[in-house]
């Protein structure tokens, strides 16, 4: 028991540190968006799973309840394995360091998400204010997939939820062709069909939550640009990558993005980047980075089950 805590321990801080800076310093998921997003919700999943499994080892080493219920059914020598009862006296900090951990990542969950239906909530309350008048015996104009708001402003935005609605202002339909309008409303699409808001708001709630971790917070600001970059993709693929570019640009120079420095970098880079794409990584490279990644998370169960599995042979 004592060398898998001390192994879930190295695989956490090796994935919470070393790992993350050093995936957050490659330059290949620019290239990559998609596979580098999955990369890094790997990596989290591999240091979560690393505490989880520690925690559950601790908590069985600490109380003998836990011990009974995780192992009433379990053969025998396979508790013994584990050697619980030689357990020192650090394992008991640890366990307590790690139940505080994973109840404040639940708190920080659980506020973020009440969060975010509150504020969706007064979104679609806004929305429904501003929503035109429709003729009696027609639908609500907010019961839709797509609703245009009467404003000059032009802007354009997926608003997630139930049901989900695209948003779309008369300003952005002014301004913008029918093949801008059209790359706009796709790369609001590839945020929703990816499910982008809720990888958001979890990068957020972890960076929040655990501050000075390196891993949350490349994983935050990462994710947060490669989110765009993918949706970029998926707009340049339907609608070209000059025409994105050019939509990216008019729907943005309103927006007041040009007047911060960091805003106008962003920005520009993303312009640039679909004027000149980089090449792809080649398909063996990609599926091979995918599969190294999805292993990733399987190894702190590798040395959580191992005792087990050992004694059984």
């Amino acid at each position: 028991m004592i060398g898998c805590l001390l192994l879930l321990t190295a695989v956490g801080l090796a994935a919470g540190i070393p790992a993350a800076r050093a995936l957050n310093r490659a330059t290949w998921p620019e290239r990559e968006p998609v596979l580098g997003l999955w990369v890094w919700q790997c990596l989290v999943a591999t240091a979560l799973l690393s505490c989880l499994t520690a925690l559950v080892l601790g908590l069985a080493a600490v109380f003998r309840t836990v011990r009974d219920a995780l192992f009433d059914s379990a053969p025998p020598g396979v508790l013994a394995a584990y050697g619980f009862s030689t357990a020192p006296a650090w394992a008991t900090g640890l366990t307590l360091l790690l139940a505080s951990g994973a109840a404040w990542t639940a708190a920080v969950l659980a506020g973020r998400v009440r969060a975010v239906r509150q504020t969706r909530a007064a979104t679609r309350d806004r929305l429904r204010a501003r929503a035109p008048e429709l003729p009696v015996g027609l639908p609500a104009a907010t019961s839709g997939p797509l609703l245009v708001l009467e404003d000059e402003y032009p802007d354009a935005w997926w608003l997630p939820g139930s049901p989900p609605q695209l948003v779309v202002t008369t300003g952005a339909m002014h301004r913008l062709t029918d093949r801008q309008l059209d790359a706009v409303l796709t790369h609001e699409r590839g945020h929703a069909r990816a499910r982008h808001d809720w990888l958001l708001h979890l990068s957020a709630a972890l960076a929040e939550a655990f501050p000075r971790v390196p891993l949350f917070t490349h994983f935050c600001e990462q994710t947060h640009r490669l989110v765009e970059l993918a949706a970029d993709d998926t707009a340049a693929r339907h609608c070209g990558h000059v025409t994105t570019a050019l939509a990216l640009i008019e729907l943005n120079q309103h927006r007041g993005v040009f007047s911060c420095a960091s805003s106008r970098r962003a920005l520009g880079d993303r312009v640039d980047r679909l004027l000149a794409p980089p090449p792809r990584l080649g398909r063996r490279k990609r599926a091979l980075i995918a599969v190294a990644a999805a292993l990733t998370p399987s190894l702190p169960l590798l040395i959580t089950f191992a005792p087990g599995l050992d004694a059984l042979d």
